[in-house]
């Protein structure tokens, strides 16, 4: 399994990036994956380029092949004027002009940082109907993490439970669905006979 993880954190250390890590490896724990990082601070100048010539530079361009071939997307932002930040959203503004069907039938579990539980509603309210849009796949279980939830039980039971929803739902899609066959239809009777053996007799 290809797991991407799209962190748009700004800061370093980045508690989002944390969040990030940490539902990747709680997905990883379930099903084995293969685990990649693309840290949206780091592309902030390609992206704001790509808006103004049209092209991504080469470590966007990179970032654009690692979602559009992962198997799931965890993807956390920071809450700025409650909904996502203006970083995340231009780079899935970016990708979708590249490429409308990118994340078409694609997994993503969604997950947000704040510094109070007041905006956990970004889940819902933002982020769910953005992926909802661009034809994304959304797990269930939303993680937001507030500054009092870091070392608090409720964090790891969402983590885990949104985590093992993200494995389960790309297991689920990647497997091999094989085609129908003769014997897997009923045989359909059509409607004259069957008109047919209602007729009384003799």
């Amino acid at each position: 399994m290809r797991l991407v993880v799209v962190s748009a954190g700004l800061s370093v250390p980045s508690s989002t990036r944390l969040l990030g890590d940490r539902l990747a490896a709680a997905t990883a724990a379930q099903t084995p994956a293969d685990v990649q990082v693309v840290e949206l601070r780091d592309l902030a100048v390609e992206i704001a380029h790509n808006f103004t010539n049209g092209f991504p530079g080469r470590a966007l361009a990179d970032a654009f092949d690692a979602v559009t071939a992962a198997d799931g997307l965890i993807v956390v932002t920071p809450v700025f004027s409650a909904s996502y930040s203006g970083l995340f959203k231009s780079f899935f503004d970016t990708l979708s002009v590249s490429d409308p069907e990118a994340l078409a039938g694609k997994p993503v579990l969604i997950a947000a940082t704040g510094g109070t539980a007041r905006h956990s509603l970004v889940l819902d309210h933002a982020l769910r109907p953005l992926f909802s849009y661009l034809k994304a796949v959304v797990v269930p279980t939303g993680v937001y993490a507030a500054s009092e939830d870091w070392g608090a039980e409720g964090l790891d039971g969402r983590v885990e439970r949104a985590a093992g929803e993200l494995a389960a739902l790309t297991a689920g899609l990647s497997a091999a669905r094989p085609g129908p066959t003769r014997d897997s239809f009923e045989e359909v009777t059509p409607f004259e006979e069957r008109l047919a053996a209602l007729r009384p007799t003799g």
